[in-house]
């Protein structure tokens, strides 16, 4: 009788959707719990469906749990959705997928996301996120803007511009997650650490293309992520300067002989050059060729890279974020 009574406890402990779940090693506690379903079996059959169903500017932690399927979908969790989490069934299973490029009716590449998010405190989780249109110029499958972002464990696929990470005062965390692309494929104007990454060049290019602010201390930091070329990509390049305080760090990641020796572009513009801020500490594999590098990339320094790999330094500002 007791062992009943305690499943029957922990049953309607699940159900009324105060889940506690581990996050970035804390114990999350949701006031909420919705599960999308398109067989019916959920709350509702989209995900649109259930996002504007959500409290604006709530203080209290919400998830929303998506079953597997292919949800064709155009999402926007914008500025007034705070502590909200997608959470896949799956991170194959579930695929929130969609089509549109920057060339169509002219939305340009801010309106041809597939999912954006605008706001704050946002964790997508064990989710495909793709952009279908393919090889027709800038198409966004990712695009966050909002401050303290985490994407774990998702794979993010596209071709050109495939996430679109920015917003001066934005702060992500892309952890153990694969993003794909052909140029600029990651790209923007966020402090964004990504850890435990696999990164795939499909074309001839740029893996990044950072709009890091002067203001901005740091921009993109790569730490134990693995970089990999298809079998006919030979000349693909770390990043090159959308905007001439462009901000890259490569620390400790494995490079693929596709990567070009001189590792860095200063976008046509020799003016960059004295402006950019990229560097690289520890990287191995055939592409990580320190001595044939551009000569204003930055060889960093043990405690740099420390700093740099340390959320806890990396993240702080007025109002301390660290993601464990």
């Amino acid at each position: 009788m007791i062992m009943k009574i305690r499943i029957l406890v922990v049953l309607v402990g699940i159900w009324i959707g105060m889940i506690s779940v581990s996050a970035f090693g804390e114990d999350v506690k949701y006031a909420q719990s919705i599960v999308v379903a398109q067989d019916g079996s959920g709350d509702y059959t989209t995900i649109n469906e259930a996002l504007k169903k959500l409290k604006g500017d709530s203080e209290d932690p919400v998830r929303v749990y998506i079953k597997n399927g292919k949800y064709d979908e155009k999402i926007l969790m914008n500025y007034t959705l705070n502590n909200v989490t997608l959470e896949g069934e799956s991170r194959k299973g579930v695929v929130i997928s969609h089509g549109d490029y920057a060339q169509l009716n002219n939305m340009g590449t801010s309106g041809s996301y597939t999912l954006r998010v605008d706001g704050n405190n946002i964790t997508l989780k064990n989710l495909t996120i793709e952009n279908t249109a393919g090889p027709v110029g800038q198409a966004v499958a990712l695009h966050t803007t909002g401050d303290k972002i985490r994407v774990i464990d998702c794979d993010i696929l596209g071709n050109q511009d495939t996430l679109y990470a920015t917003g001066r005062n934005s702060r992500d965390l892309f952890d153990n997650c694969y993003i794909e692309g052909t140029v600029d494929f990651i790209f923007g104007a966020a402090t964004a650490l990504f850890r435990n990454c696999h990164i795939h060049a499909k074309s001839d290019s740029y893996l990044t293309a950072a709009s890091t602010a002067k203001e901005n201390p740091v921009g993109y930091v790569f730490h134990n992520c693995k970089v990999t070329a298809a079998p006919d990509v030979k000349d693909v390049h770390l990043g090159r300067t959308w905007r001439p305080y462009a901000s890259t760090h490569f620390i400790e990641c494995e490079l693929p002989e596709a990567i070009n020796p001189k590792g860095w572009h200063n976008w046509g513009k020799e003016e960059n050059e004295k402006t950019a801020r990229y560097g690289e500490y520890k990287c191995t594999g055939p592409g990580a060729k320190d001595d044939e590098r551009v000569g204003w990339r930055k060889k960093l320094s043990a405690l740099e890279a420390a700093e740099l790999t340390n959320p806890a330094q990396l993240f702080t500002r007025e109002s301390t974020w660290i993601p464990d």
